[in-house]
């Protein structure tokens, strides 16, 4: 794992993507900012980040000959190795939040943005940011936001937490070619934030409904069975779970 620290930058995902087009980078590159001004989420959201306390950073890991279709198995490993990293940190209730927001009970602690490059028919790379809470206290409008300073009670060294998670995404991934999609997908499900449990939805158009997370299929949809009885998918921008 190569390590590429910066002081402040808008993006660290735009950055590797932009460096990366310029110049060969090595495979498993880590791009680290103490402070990210625009750092960007799933659905166009930001990411708030405290410099000094929290984490934003992003990783490029190449690969030969993978399918497009493996870009759903790319999203769950890489959300499952953060959540089992946070479990290693003594994070307690530690689930995933479809797609790939890291939750501790109901807060959120980590936010997960994934953008493939494609070659053909193959993904050639990917751009993961990861952006972490570790030892913030305070979140200014942002109810549902956790850390884990927060979530344990104790202050992690920022260097260890990005070294653990980076090592971790990377094992996962050299190994996404021959894993089992059944075997991830079946984990992944297993740490669905709030699945089975009665929840509030939101469609894009506004209206309310209430349904049960019944998992998700292989095209990494959402699927919801509704209070009638019958299931519904969904794409990530049709649908927000509310909390």
């Amino acid at each position: 794992m190569h390590l590429i620290k910066l002081s402040a930058i808008a993006s660290t995902n735009s950055y590797l993507k932009e460096l990366n087009s310029e110049i060969p980078l090595n495979d498993e590159t880590v791009v680290c900012a103490n402070s990210q001004l625009s750092g960007r989420g799933q659905r166009g959201a930001s990411w708030y980040s405290e410099p000094g306390k929290s984490l934003t950073f992003s990783l490029l890991k190449r690969y030969s000959q993978l399918p497009t279709e493996q870009s759903v198995a790319i999203n769950l490993a890489v959300s499952l190795s953060v959540a089992s990293v946070l479990d290693s940190l003594e994070v307690p209730e530690v689930s995933v939040k479809w797609p790939n927001d890291i939750m501790s009970a109901n807060k959120k602690i980590a936010g997960i943005l994934i953008e493939n490059q494609l070659q053909g028919e193959n993904i050639v790379s990917s751009v993961i940011g990861i952006g972490i809470n570790v030892n913030n206290k305070n979140f200014a409008d942002l109810p549902n936001a956790g850390s884990l300073l927060l979530a344990t009670g104790k202050a992690y060294d920022l260097d260890l937490v990005i070294e653990t998670v980076g090592e971790s995404v990377f094992e996962e991934l050299r190994n996404i070619h021959s894993a089992p999609f059944e075997i991830i997908h079946s984990k992944y499900e297993s740490r669905l934030f709030r699945k089975g449990i009665i929840s509030e939805f939101k469609r894009a158009d506004g209206t309310r409904f209430n349904g049960r997370i019944a998992g998700v299929n292989r095209s990494g949809d959402l699927v919801v069975e509704l209070e009638s009885g019958v299931s519904e998918k969904f794409q990530l921008k049709e649908i927000e779970l509310l909390l």
